[in-house]
């Protein structure tokens, strides 16, 4: 493994889902893609009207075979991007996935640290802002509360000690995912990754966190609303009692 990554045989793709991000999309493309340990990125754009998905069709020449884009005729949910995303990952025979927000709350940086805990043997690796305290920057605390106890919640709940369950900064193994039934995914938004997180528990497959600092986005609109904390609410008392199973 340690001569893999020397030499860098290890195909990593990065999925950024994107809905009106034309401040971000370019300044965070490139900062993934300057990285010396080799991602690739795939953008999911829902439609955004703001030319988002124009900005990344410009930039794909500049980054030929690297910069990927799929676009979506319609806002249909953060789940179902990402398990588009799984899906093109296997497709194209990726060995790490990687779930990023487009807003840098999720720093580029902190990219290879998430690898390197896959790459040493987790298969799912957590960019967590919880498990060494609380690591928020320019949330309001009401939000960093919420935040804060909604994973205590998911902890008390699906009794499984991961401290940050709702995080969105995730690296996956290629065997993890081949590994997960993603028809047999119900949440499809806060709630996806409480989700895909307890799937991964329930399946038996090791989960890392790596202490990452989030910051709050600092251009463009937060796409977070009351609806969707609700369907993790309640999703997670159904997710308690459902039986998990590989896919066959």
């Amino acid at each position: 493994m340690i001569i893999e990554y020397i030499c860098g045989m290890d195909t990593k793709l990065v999925i950024i889902p994107t809905y009106n991000e034309i401040e971000n999309v370019e300044k965070i493309i490139k900062a993934v893609l300057a990285l010396e340990e080799g991602f690739d990125i795939l953008i999911i754009d829902d439609g955004s009207p703001d030319g988002t998905a124009a900005a990344v069709k410009r930039l794909q020449a500049q980054f030929e075979g690297r910069l990927h884009l799929i676009e979506r005729s319609g806002k249909l949910g953060l789940g179902t991007a990402y398990l588009t995303g799984f899906k093109w990952s296997l497709e194209h025979g990726y060995d790490y996935t990687f779930e990023m927000d487009a807003d840098f709350s999720h720093a580029p940086s902190d990219l290879p640290r998430l690898y390197a805990a896959c790459r040493d043997g987790a298969d799912m690796s957590i960019g967590s802002r919880y498990c060494k305290g609380v690591s928020v920057v320019n949330w309001p605390i009401g939000r960093i509360l919420m935040s804060y106890f909604a994973s205590v919640y998911v902890r008390t709940v699906l009794r499984f000690k991961i401290y940050d369950s709702t995080a969105g900064f995730v690296c996956y193994t290629k065997r993890l995912l081949e590994a997960i039934d993603f028809d047999a995914v119900q949440m499809k938004g806060y709630g996806f990754q409480i989700e895909m997180k307890y799937t991964t528990y329930k399946l038996g497959y090791k989960i890392a966190e790596v202490p990452v600092i989030f910051i709050n986005r600092q251009e463009g609109t937060s796409k977070m609303s009351g609806s969707i904390f609700g369907e993790a609410f309640w999703g997670v008392l159904k997710l308690r009692f459902r039986k998990i199973t590989a896919r066959k």
